[in-house]
């Protein structure tokens, strides 16, 4: 596999300054092979790319968007923690929670987002096992949060 800093340059993609915690956490967590990242919200350039409930107010392709984001914030959080973004292996799993409209049931086309970046940037290695959960809130009223579990190169 190509360097991970190589492949984001050549897609365009800057990776955001990781994330902080906005509670009682830490944004990613190393153990042995792993890294697991807590849930990261859609921040951009401080700003939530998107607020509220999918279905209600926030539309598919926004809360797409958002998970995106949060995806890019998941990496970066992983990178910092590891202290080199060459250290990401391979993308194992992902979860992603949607702020839902109570009829809204697409939670997997929003987090397609951030499925779609990862295996554009991990490539082959960036498939990886995925559950799409709605709930009635998120922290900070974000329409979407991901978290992530990493292999790291070993």
């Amino acid at each position: 596999m190509e360097l991970l800093s190589k492949r984001l340059q050549d897609l365009g993609v800057t990776l955001p300054e990781a994330p902080k915690a906005v509670a009682a956490y830490v944004p990613a967590l190393v153990v042995g092979s792993w890294c697991y990242t807590s849930g990261q919200l859609p921040f951009r350039d401080g700003k939530l790319v998107a607020e509220g409930r999918v279905g209600d107010g926030v539309s598919i392709e926004e809360a797409r968007d958002a998970a995106r984001q949060a995806a890019l914030n998941a990496i970066s959080v992983a990178a910092f923690a590891l202290g080199d973004v060459e250290r990401l292996e391979s993308v194992i799993k992902v979860v992603g929670f949607v702020q839902s409209h109570p009829d809204f049931h697409d939670q997997p086309q929003v987090i397609n987002g951030a499925s779609w970046l990862l295996e554009e940037i991990f490539q082959e290695h960036g498939r990886h096992a995925r559950s799409a959960v709605g709930t009635n809130a998120l922290p900070l009223n974000a329409s979407v949060e991901i978290e992530c579990i990493f292999k790291i190169r070993g």
